[in-house]
């Protein structure tokens, strides 16, 4: 007479899961991942090896997570400067992006552009952006190309809810709604911009609202949860792709730390954040995962092991790599152009 064990039980509840067990250890790698750099890379900021600001995406990774399962990678991403984690879910290496952070020659964009300024053409990803809101109309702006190309590719374009109150947010939406753009705006809300809550800078405080004057489809997603994230960005992403036009999604979320590295976060009660970090996506998904017997311990502690494995290897290659040489101070920065009408 067989036995049936305990991890034969949780085996045949997985077949009642929502995803099959690729999405859902594909969701719980990359959201550990962002988790484990973004906690080395406060440490090393603390022992000054990295230098400048510094905004981490702790609490927030199922957002990056969510949205990465939804689209291609024909498919474009802009974002603002809380941006390591969107770098990761498009594929970036930790070594390139560790290096970056530490100002190295081989770094994602040779150690020239620092925390808030990550680039890669080769997967669409087109940063990283330093100024507040400036993202969104060059978020309209690449998918105006894919438009004008007659492509299938939309762009989603990321910022927050502090750049949600900038002027240049209405001149896009108007614009991509005229031209019915391919582009998925995402307003990641972790409700305190820089410092002040939504409360206190804005009377319309349900921000799915926003989109709702341009008569551009809207709604409000569980930023804690990357199912939630993945099916939304996947309702968008048909929409857009229908040759409908742009669609926005305000993903409701939180960060565990400060706006930077030199903020203390006195604006809210640690019985807020004790709340919010009973949603903490990592554990939740990991919880998910072992309970419904989609995969085991083992398995998940295996891919611990591998990342944090390479999230130590990123310091090592980080630290041994060389700064950029005093020479390439102007390559990729400025292009020297002749004009005629240019005078010496």
């Amino acid at each position: 007479m067989s036995t049936v064990t305990d991890k034969t039980k949780k085996a045949r509840k997985s077949r009642s899961s929502k995803y099959d067990k690729e999405m859902y250890l594909h969701w719980f790698e990359l959201m550990f991942r962002i988790r484990k750099f973004e906690e080395r890379a406060l440490m090393l900021y603390g022992q000054q090896k990295i230098r400048g600001f510094c905004h981490v995406y702790i609490g927030q990774e199922a957002v990056a997570a969510g949205i990465e399962s939804a689209i291609t990678n024909e498919d474009a991403i802009v974002t603002a400067y809380r941006q390591h984690g969107t770098a990761l879910g498009r594929g970036a290496s930790a070594n390139e992006c560790m290096a970056e952070l530490m100002g190295k020659k081989t770094g994602i964009v040779k150690g020239k552009g620092g925390s808030m300024h990550f680039f890669d053409k080769s997967k669409k990803y087109f940063g990283g952006n330093g100024i507040v809101g400036a993202q969104i109309p060059i978020g309209a702006g690449i998918a105006f190309a894919e438009k004008y190309r007659d492509t299938k590719n939309l762009c989603v374009t990321m910022f927050g809810d502090g750049a949600a109150r900038q002027g240049a947010l209405h001149e896009a939406f108007n614009m991509a709604m005229t031209w019915k753009l391919p582009v998925l705006f995402i307003c990641e809300n972790n409700g305190y911009a820089m410092g002040t809550s939504v409360e206190r800078t804005s009377n319309v405080t349900d921000m799915s609202k926003i989109g709702l004057s341009y008569e551009m489809p809207s709604e409000a997603v569980d930023g804690m949860n990357p199912e939630s994230v993945h099916e939304a960005v996947t309702r968008a992403a048909e929409h857009i792709r229908s040759g409908e036009g742009p669609y926005y999604l305000e993903i409701r979320t939180y960060r565990y730390k400060g706006h930077s590295v030199s903020d203390p976060a006195k604006y809210r009660s640690k019985n807020e954040v004790d709340e919010y970090k009973d949603k903490d996506p990592v554990k939740v998904t990991e919880k998910k995962i072992v309970e419904e017997g989609i995969a085991t311990e083992e398995e998940i502690k295996a891919i611990k092991d591998k990342i944090k494995a390479e999230i130590e290897e990123s310091v090592r290659f980080a630290e041994q790599s060389d700064y950029p040489d005093p020479s390439e101070l102007y390559t990729d920065n400025y292009v020297q152009k002749d004009y005629p009408f240019i005078m010496d």
